[in-house]
């Protein structure tokens, strides 16, 4: 790698990057700009400047991303029901290509050498980061302390901060990390790393605990326009705002907790705990809006494409041809999805109420079982043969009738 003479740092302010600033003004002897991204991280954003130039920082970017990251990426996300492995939204997944598009625009900005992140050889954020810093800048040097450096463990990490009068948010007695943003809280590593030991409960920021979450329940009603979200019980709100108000009463109710172990992109199995509050009230909500404005054919093709979609943004392929074309995809088939659901909010659960639309399928004429008199039952008996054809004939043949 040629001389490097400045670098723009994905900067949060937690344990590794305050290494890094140092780190990469011993070992490369360059100006490293600071560059944080506010989606949605709330209190974790305070005294970020100060610690920044504390640490050798000579700028620092803090950009408000929250409306963009709710508009562009969450919502696109809950559109396309994207879920990996069946149970985690990808709070961390989503935010990252939308935090590399902003670095690599300021790195063009500053005419720096070249960007960095704190994601370790281990992890998914090395890829996510890494190939939205291609797809924008294709020529572009990188920097991935965690593949270069001796430290071999969080501790060397802390030890050194210690040494160094680094002040980081973490200790040996809490030694996991997290990654908050507007959509999620995630817990990794240290004591979470033993899948059979239960979370401790003082770890949880967002939500309380289903125990003591309020013995009455709350109902809430989400308005769909085109698939996007737009109304909380009539009233038209902001992305990030509609968000971050179901976050606050989801929290209340326990709702969006979830410890799983996941397949990581770079091959080993790894324990992570989320808390994902409000978009877990509005995956719900989603879905029971669809359930009466899409088409059954049209909702199967789409389920079938799920896994798809939710490896597509796991793994890091955000910017990539076939992500371009499934969201093309998700906005045609999203065209019909307008309407309202109504959920139950209760103790850790988020239970469907309701569900109307002036596009809704649902026909009660069709569908009770009262009397009526727009369909046959008898037509079922045709239908039915005409399905067990191909059943019939292998029976036949199986058994030589």
């Amino acid at each position: 790698m040629s001389k490097i003479k400045k670098v723009v740092l994905a900067y949060s302010g937690g344990l590794d990057t305050s290494i890094i600033v140092k780190w990469l003004l011993d070992k490369y002897k360059c100006e490293v700009i600071a560059y944080a991204a506010d989606v949605g991280q709330a209190e974790e954003l305070t005294g970020l400047k100060e610690r920044a130039f504390k640490t050798g920082a000579s700028k620092i970017y803090i950009e408000d991303l929250r409306e963009e990251f709710a508009r562009d990426f969450i919502f696109f996300a809950i559109k396309a029901n994207a879920i990996y492995e069946g149970n985690y939204l990808m709070g961390t997944s989503i935010a990252r290509p939308l935090i590399a598009k902003r670095q690599i625009e300021i790195a063009k900005k500053e005419k720096a050498d070249a960007v960095c992140h704190g994601s370790t050889g281990k992890g998914n954020d090395q890829v996510r980061f890494e190939l939205t810093y291609y797809a924008f800048e294709p020529n572009i040097k990188i920097i991935a302390p965690w593949r270069e450096w001796d430290f071999a463990s969080r501790d060397d990490l802390m030890d050194y901060a210690k040494k160094h009068g680094i002040e980081v948010p973490v200790s040996k007695k809490k030694p996991y990390s997290m990654d908050r943003n507007l959509m999620h809280i995630s817990y990794e590593g240290g004591i979470l790393e033993d899948p059979w030991a239960e979370p401790p409960e003082d770890m949880f920021k967002t939500t309380q605990s289903p125990e003591k979450a309020p013995d009455k329940p709350q109902y809430v009603e989400i308005t769909f326009e085109k698939g996007i979200p737009t109304r909380v019980n009539g009233k038209k709100m902001s992305p990030y705002k509609l968000v971050e108000y179901l976050n606050t009463i989801g929290g209340k109710h326990g709702i969006g907790r979830v410890d799983i172990v996941e397949n990581r992109f770079v091959g080993m199995k790894s324990r992570g705990v989320y808390e994902t509050p409000g978009c877990t009230i509005l995956h719900t909500a989603h879905r029971a809006v669809e359930s009466i404005t899409m088409d059954r054919e049209v909702m199967h093709l789409r389920d079938s494409l799920i896994p798809k979609v939710s490896e597509l943004i796991y793994y890091g392929f955000w910017y990539s041809p076939e992500m371009k074309a499934i969201m093309a995809f998700t906005d045609e088939i999203q065209a019909t999805v307008s309407g309202t659901a109504r959920l139950k909010l209760y103790k850790g659960n988020c239970i469907v109420a309701g569900r109307k639309s002036d596009n809704s399928l649902y026909m009660k004429d069709f569908a009770t079982f009262d009397k009526d008199a727009v369909y046959d039952q008898k037509d079922a008996g045709g239908f039915i043969k005409l399905n067990a054809l191909r059943l019939r004939i292998g029976a036949m043949q199986k058994n030589k009738i």
